[in-house]
């Protein structure tokens, strides 16, 4: 039986464009991933939480940045959707849902770099970098290019190429 994608409905997450003082993105390679895959901090809105909590949420548990080391800029206006590619769909968040409806939330790093912590209790990456936009969009899994390509430019001019 194939899967029809359009049957089900896209998870809610939220993504966190973290940029330092000079509007690079912070950005971290997934520890889970046999090639290179960079991407910016994500993930679930829990049931009954907002997404700018849960972009707060999500930041912690990935980079161990807190709250009172960021300064909130934006946040996209309404949702940004991709859909898994074909090899993907069924496989992960246990086959519930086609892909991701994100709100993006840019937020301004106030700290110092050693107050990154990638070595947390779940960890999902194994190494992290400040880099500019473009090689942002450049970095990410094909599938969620768009998405990344929307949110820069979204953003962009708080952004550093």
């Amino acid at each position: 039986m194939t899967l029809d994608p359009e049957s089900l409905p896209y998870r809610p997450c939220v993504g966190v464009v973290l940029i330092n003082r000079v509007g690079q993105i912070w950005t971290g390679q997934r520890i889970d991933s046999p090639s290179p895959a960079w991407q910016m901090p994500q993930g679930g809105i829990d049931e009954g939480e907002a997404p700018r909590d849960a972009a707060f949420r999500e930041l912690w548990e990935e980079t161990g940045v807190t709250r009172d080391l960021v300064e909130v800029i934006d946040k996209t206006k309404g949702w940004v959707t991709y859909d898994l590619p074909a090899d993907l769909l069924g496989k992960v968040w246990k086959g519930k849902f086609r892909g991701q409806k994100q709100k993006w939330f840019l937020f301004r790093y106030l700290g110092h770099d050693d107050q990154i912590t990638i070595d947390r209790d779940h960890p999902e990456f194994a190494a992290w970098k400040w880099i500019g936009a473009r090689d942002m969009c450049e970095s990410i899994v094909p599938f969620k290019r768009a998405v990344y390509e929307q949110v820069v430019q979204t953003f962009r001019s708080h952004l550093a190429d």
